[in-house]
């Protein structure tokens, strides 16, 4: 039931929320620009808007509010709920033990549709007192081939680009031309800073952009890469999609917001510390700065993504719903801290004085969490950009040195039954949402004449399907699935009475 005292979110409406809902502490009016954001969906909402909103709150430093940016159709929905509440939204972070914690963030100050006025965010990203771009677009949003981390130059939208620099489709040629009218009017470059779950996500955007770059202007591009600074991240913060019980939720305790982020209480990020212009100290309110990201990106891809892909695929096979509910089955749950302790952990390099084993029990008892009802479906969307970056170099690396393979390729058998028939084995239809769906369905129902026809799909697997040492496991596991055996079934034989990390 909505409470009788629930209001409208807006700036007018502030002050007359409960207690015990964290509002901005400053004044909104006097933020100015600081970071352009491409990409505004949950996960930025959840962590770095809430990292700057904190940053303003502490320290009373107002040079960092974000100017949004969409650059696709759809991100008109989230302009328009947004504008209209003043763009504040309610940040809702539910913990295991049922406690709430509500917060109203004020970093976002304004959100601009590319689509519409492609001049209008050039020239934004081009101004002075724009320090930072960050991206948030996703895997696929990098336009890179998988298999070969190249540059897809022939990508229709990428020639496209390149022919109508004031009006460009992708993100690169809103960088450069921005980049370009900064350099001409004398005015230092920003730092562009991914915040997507990409190994190396600094490097692989410079990469992209540099290619995209030699493309328009060779003598541009090496001015880019002497100039410009691409920060590698690692970001993590579990952000499942907000519900109309979410939303319900937050109007019964007071306040009634049209797309609120819901969050677990957990957040990380690790940045390296290499800016070409000015940043906020982010440390002041619990990011870290470090010299090298890597083994933190490396920990966090393939023990946390990965595992997601894991109960993703598996669960759904199973007729599994959630994160949390695919926990619930003991079997499942072992599967996953076998997998973490047997095929990732002997991968994964020295984090500091990080306790691999402890941060794997975290992940368990932060999976489990009742109160974040994170749908596999959405952990399955556009799987094909997610398998080769978070689970298919843990395969190479055990195929390399001898190591276990047995998890990682049932998943893989779960994906290709997902694409051939996009149902659970009982029947229940799975939401499909891929680039490559087309293609995979149609290498998945290859099988009957060719049972490693699913992975002769080498834009995302490589050559994975020359070794043996895996391909036996996988057509085992798949044919199982195919003649009926429940998955569930195969899973508890993978992992009877497994050692693996406990929840707590």
């Amino acid at each position: 039931m909505q409470s009788q005292s629930s209001f409208s979110l807006n700036k007018s409406n502030l002050a007359m929320l409960p207690d015990n809902i964290a509002t901005p502490n400053f004044d909104r009016s006097d933020v100015t620009t600081g970071i352009v954001h491409i990409g505004v969906g949950g996960f930025h909402r959840s962590h770095e808007a809430m990292y700057v909103n904190g940053y303003m709150n502490t320290t009373g430093d107002l040079n960092w509010g974000i100017c949004g940016v969409g650059l696709r159709p759809a991100d008109k929905k989230m302009q328009e709920v947004l504008e209209s509440q003043d763009y504040l939204y309610s940040l809702l972070e539910k913990h295991p033990s049922g406690e709430r914690n509500i917060s109203v963030i004020g970093a976002i100050t304004e959100f601009m549709m590319a689509t519409e006025n492609p001049k209008a965010v050039i020239d934004k990203i081009a101004s002075p007192e724009v320090k930072i771009v960050s991206l948030t677009i996703t895997e696929g949003g990098y336009n890179f081939d998988p298999a070969t981390g190249e540059f897809i130059a022939d990508n229709p939208d990428v020639i496209h680009d390149v022919a109508n620099p004031t009006a460009p489709r992708l993100v690169f040629g809103y960088l450069l031309t921005a980049l370009q009218a900064r350099k001409a009017a004398g005015i230092a470059p920003f730092t562009i800073m991914s915040c997507d779950n990409i190994q190396h996500n600094g490097d692989v955007l410079k990469a992209m952009l540099l290619a995209y770059v030699n493309l328009v202007d060779k003598a541009f591009a090496q001015w880019v890469e002497t100039n410009v600074a691409f920060p590698n991240s690692m970001v993590d913060r579990i952000t499942p999609a907000t519900t109309d019980e979410d939303m319900d939720e937050l109007a019964s305790l007071g306040i009634k917001d049209s797309w609120p982020v819901v969050c677990e209480p957990f957040h990380q990020w690790v940045i390296e510390n290499d800016f070409c212009n000015d940043r906020p100290s982010f440390e002041s309110v619990g990011a870290q700065f470090v010299k090298h990201v890597a083994p933190y990106e490396k920990l966090k891809l393939r023990m946390l993504n990965a595992s997601h892909s894991v109960l993703g695929l598996v669960g759904s096979i199973a007729g599994l719903e959630t994160i949390h509910g695919s926990m619930e089955n003991a079997a499942l749950r072992d599967m996953l801290g076998k997998f973490m302790c047997t095929e990732v952990m002997p991968n994964l390099d020295a984090v500091g004085d990080l306790d691999v084993n402890e941060y794997g029990e975290i992940l368990l008892t932060r999976f489990a969490n009742p109160n974040i009802k994170d749908a596999l479906s959405r952990i399955c969307l556009e799987s094909s950009a997610k398998i080769p970056v978070f689970l298919l170099p843990t395969v190479k690396d055990n195929l390399a040195n001898g190591g276990k393979l047995d998890i990682s390729a049932l998943v893989i058998a779960c994906w290709a039954y997902y694409s051939e028939f996009h149902t659970s084995q009982e029947g229940k239809a799975l939401l499909v949402q891929d680039e490559l769906a087309d293609e995979l369905q149609s290498a998945a129902k290859g099988y009957e004449e060719n049972p490693l026809s699913f992975l002769t799909v080498s834009s995302i697997f490589g050559e994975l399907i020359e070794y043996q040492d895996f391909t036996a496991l996988y057509t085992n596991y798949l044919s199982q699935l195919r003649a009926g055996e429940p998955v569930l079934k195969i899973v508890a034989a993978l992992a009877p009475n497994a050692s693996v990390p406990k929840a707590s």
